[in-house]
């Protein structure tokens, strides 16, 4: 099952000031999310990278900051996200690839790395 979208006080400003504004717009938007995340076979980890990529792929920014922070939340780990932007050079380009790349670090960056993650640097 898949785990509720976030409350509207923990949202970035334009989706936050939605939710706030039009509760029960957002309520339908978080059931349609959690509705397509249970009708397929793919495990929560899975579902995240993949939001991750598809996010990347429409060049959307903030959603990519958003799932990389999630995904971390969940348990991934960096290596994995950042496998992400090499994966995207075949289907974006290579700039789409370093703007991928750039846009995930942004968030690896403010975060503190873990023992094992110190040690491949």
């Amino acid at each position: 099952m898949a785990r509720k979208i976030t409350k509207p006080a923990n949202l970035p400003s334009g989706a936050g000031e939605l939710a706030r504004r039009h509760p029960e717009i957002w309520e339908s938007y978080a059931e349609l999310g959690k509705r397509c995340a249970d009708a397929g076979p793919l495990d929560a980890r899975a579902r995240r990278l993949v939001k991750i990529a598809l996010a990347a792929g429409a060049g959307l920014e903030g959603a990519v900051h958003s799932h990389v922070r999630r995904g971390l939340a969940e348990g991934l780990a960096a290596d994995q996200i950042r496998h992400i932007a090499l994966l995207a050079v075949t289907t974006l380009g290579l700039p789409g690839a370093v703007r991928t790349k750039t846009w995930i670090d942004d968030v690896l960056a403010v975060r503190p790395a873990k023992r094992s993650e110190r040690k491949k640097r």
